[in-house]
């Protein structure tokens, strides 16, 4: 597959939105977030949020054509065949806009698994529940498998996302430079060189514009945005509406990466953005 063909894709954003707080709210984001022209709203699979499924199904309700999905679903928190299960039922009830997002886990996920009475074991094992789910998956009838995510970082990961992911979220280091992001990229797309609809290509941003975060994704961060645009990090998108536009369009010649995530405090950041490029 030649450069081009991930140099052309067309652009869509989607937003992560994670946090109980946000659950009494449910259909008026996702009403928002699709009035805001997003492709995608996006749950995380945590204890400090809602059940991922069964909010991305509340959402899809709520919309038209909005996309819903996993951020990721923890592979090993549920059997390979109920989670394929559970997804089959979320892309037949949102008529085909659900995505199974999947992942091994962040580093709290050993923690949040015990309190539901599950062991989630080593990377090896982990790594090895995904393959089971992605197996799982293939089993579906084709009118209810939804289209999978996988986010990858280590190069097996990236392998393994090349050679069977519809899209793969880059999970590179919050101070990742585009170069780093480029990197990934190019191991995802060597893994899938064989394939004959190679996966689309995405990266999360955590800062938006030049205003000032609120307190609490200071916090989230764990560093300093300072530090982070100091460093280059990609997942700052500094300037105005077309500098970020200007920047996502470079990244993509240089990535590959044309979907592009974020969190709720970036809607309003990344709204200009979205109205120049979606579906460019």
């Amino acid at each position: 597959m030649s450069d081009s063909y991930w140099s052309e894709q067309p652009f869509r954003f989607g937003v992560v939105v994670g946090g109980l707080q946000a659950a009494g709210q449910w259909t008026a984001i996702a009403r928002r977030i699709e009035a805001a022209g997003f492709a995608t709203l996006l749950v995380p699979d945590n204890l400090q949020g809602p059940a991922p499924l069964i909010a991305a199904a509340a959402a899809a309700a709520a919309t038209s054509t909005l996309r819903v999905g996993t951020f990721v679903a923890v592979a090993g928190l549920r059997s390979p065949r109920t989670l394929a299960w559970e997804a089959s039922t979320v892309q037949a009830v949102s008529q085909g806009r659900f995505e199974l997002g999947l992942g091994l886990g962040r580093p709290q996920a050993d923690s949040e698994a015990e309190q539901l009475g599950v062991q989630l074991g080593p990377i090896g094992a982990r790594v090895e529940q995904l393959r089971a789910v992605l197996a799982a998956v293939r089993e579906l009838p084709t009118s209810n498998r939804p289209p999978v995510l996988i986010a990858a970082g280590g190069p097996r990961m990236l392998r393994l996302a090349g050679e069977q992911a519809d899209i793969v979220a880059l999970g590179t280091s919050l101070t990742a430079t585009t170069e780093d992001l480029a990197e990934a990229a190019g191991a995802v797309r060597w893994a899938a060189r064989d394939r004959p609809r190679p996966p689309e290509l995405g990266a999360n941003l955590m800062l938006a514009g030049d205003a000032e975060p609120p307190a609490w994704v200071r916090e989230h961060l764990g560093v300093e945005p300072e530090k982070l645009r100091a460093a280059g990090a990609a997942a700052v998108l500094p300037g105005s509406p077309a500098q970020m536009a200007d920047t996502l369009l470079r990244r993509r010649e240089q990535t590959g990466i044309s979907y592009v995530t974020g969190g709720m405090h970036l809607i309003d950041a990344l709204a200009p953005v979205v109205e120049r490029l979606a579906g460019r």
